[in-house]
């Protein structure tokens, strides 16, 4: 039977949280995990349908979402429980009937007896050695730091690490092996040290974006206030006219609070959304980074060390996202802000008011004594408005006068072509022009001015010019270049 320190050795740890296996679970891909560190990784999967391997990367279906539902290691679990129940002997003193090991020198790698753990505490060079008693790391509580020895050098530790090969080797293995290769070799110690560092700097990296994330959500939490104390208000003005009304309007007031709930429940509901979906991010992060923090428990080697690998990537391509915007629950607070109660000023109307929906941006009046005959949109999203006496002016969104076109020329309809030209109908007559406004020579054959100037214009999407004659009640169709169809 082999003994505890030799079944420890063996593949008895889970590659994540580098601890006796508890509850293995086996994937598709036949790598085993604890069931806890498979959770944690599968809250962190884009997909709640498949679970990535961290260290072959590939996927296994979990059966309904559920990972205590993966198949259960059942050799390994109960090889976990042998070693479990059995306590290590010293593997220090050489008497034949061994005793039962009551610490472990972590800087020595040797289990000791009572009587050999009094004595090596009592010995001047190892006063500064870590040992650790047995009931500890029985229990998971303490992890045995051990440098492994050589599988081919038995003799010599472990105490390079080839960044190529990913593996820890000795000082044999470097001259034999990884020198001819020209492989790239460090001390283990230094190799531990960036390891350690690398955590240290993603744990930083995360405690950063969970503060952005964490402000994000108080945002969220402000706007929400504003949004109420908004609707609190409506309901105010709202009471306030229903008293004036008296109990006549108590239906319409019914309706209208009932119309404000659903206004707040529909503004509440959407920065919930994105409260829950910051939360989630922060919850995902957390779970990465405690997968990835378990690196510096001890040197990794093996599936161990490629599995971390793997976390350190996600967590890194996690942090690598957008910060979250809070130009979304601002935009939720500013459609609240349009929101306005309009009260009706005669009682004898069974009316108590309004909700309404702003959004005006500026009264534009035309310059001088013009009218206006007609007004769209141009493609460039400006507002091209027809005059009379004669004229084109294009306003921005906003109201501001940007360009008067055509002053000498009586427009009625405006018309925009998808390749940039231009149709003007006015004083009986339809003319195209380019997109800067030059006239094209091109006739269309439309009715005379009493005839053209009661009506619209219009194009559709294969540039066909659609007129429409007021008093003969008529439309008639041009293609772009005048011919009719």
């Amino acid at each position: 039977m082999a003994t505890f320190h030799q079944i420890s050795s063996q593949n008895l740890e889970c590659p994540i949280c580098l601890t006796l296996f508890n509850q293995p679970k086996s994937l598709a891909c036949s790598h085993t995990f604890c069931k806890d560190c498979l959770q944690r990784i599968f809250q962190t999967q884009p997909s709640q349908q498949t679970i990535t391997c961290p260290v072959c990367r590939k996927g296994t279906p979990v059966p309904s979402g559920v990972v205590s539902k993966l198949q259960t290691n059942v050799p390994l679990r109960s090889l976990v429980d042998e070693v479990k129940i059995k306590s290590p002997t010293c593997t220090v003193c050489e008497m034949d009937g061994k005793s039962l090991a009551v610490s472990c020198c972590q800087d020595c790698g040797k289990f000791m007896c009572k009587s050999c753990d009094s004595k090596h505490s009592s010995w001047a060079p190892f006063s500064t050695h870590t040992v650790s008693v047995m009931s500890e790391i029985l229990s998971g509580k303490v992890q045995i730091k051990r440098r492994q020895k050589c599988k081919k050098h038995p003799n010599d530790d472990e105490e390079c690490f080839c960044t190529d090969c990913r593996e820890y080797v000795c000082h044999k293995c470097v001259v034999l092996k990884h020198f001819q290769g020209r492989h790239q070799i460090e001390e283990a110690a230094i190799h531990e040290e960036k390891l350690i560092e690398n955590i240290k700097e993603l744990q930083e990296r995360a405690k950063s974006k969970k503060t952005t994330i964490e402000n994000h959500i108080d945002f969220i939490e402000t706007q929400r206030s504003e949004i109420a104390s908004m609707l609190r208000k409506l309901s105010d003005d709202i009471d306030n006219t229903y008293e004036e009304y008296m109990q006549t309007l108590s239906a319409r007031r019914k309706a209208l609070k009932c119309q404000v709930k659903r206004l707040s429940k529909n503004l509440e509901k959407e920065l919930q959304v994105m409260g829950e979906e910051s939360r989630q991010t922060i919850h995902q992060m957390n779970a990465m980074e405690e997968l990835v923090a378990n690196g510096v428990k001890v040197p990794l080697e093996k599936d161990a060390l490629i599995a971390h690998d793997t976390l350190c990537e996600n967590l890194k391509s996690f942090l690598g996202r957008d910060d979250p915007d809070n130009q979304s629950p601002r935009g939720v607070t500013e459609r609240a802000q349009k929101i306005s109660f309009r009260k009706h000023m005669k009682v004898n109307e069974l009316c108590l008011g309004e909700l309404k929906s702003w959004d005006v941006k500026a009264d534009v009046e035309l310059p001088g004594e013009a009218c206006m005959t007609c007004m769209t949109r141009a493609p460039d999203g400006k507002i091209a408005v027809g005059a009379w006496p004669g004229g084109i002016h294009f306003y921005s969104p906003d109201g501001e006068l940007q360009q008067i076109v055509l002053k000498d020329v009586s427009v009625s309809n405006i018309g925009f072509l998808s390749d940039g030209r231009r149709v003007v109908r006015g004083a009986g007559k339809m003319s195209l022009y380019t997109s800067q406004w030059e006239r094209l020579d091109v006739t269309f054959e439309t009715m005379g001015e009493y005839g053209g100037v009661h009506g619209s214009l219009t194009v559709d999407r294969d540039d066909n010019i659609y007129v429409a004659y007021g008093l003969p009640k008529k439309i008639k169709v041009f293609t772009p270049q005048g011919v009719p169809l």
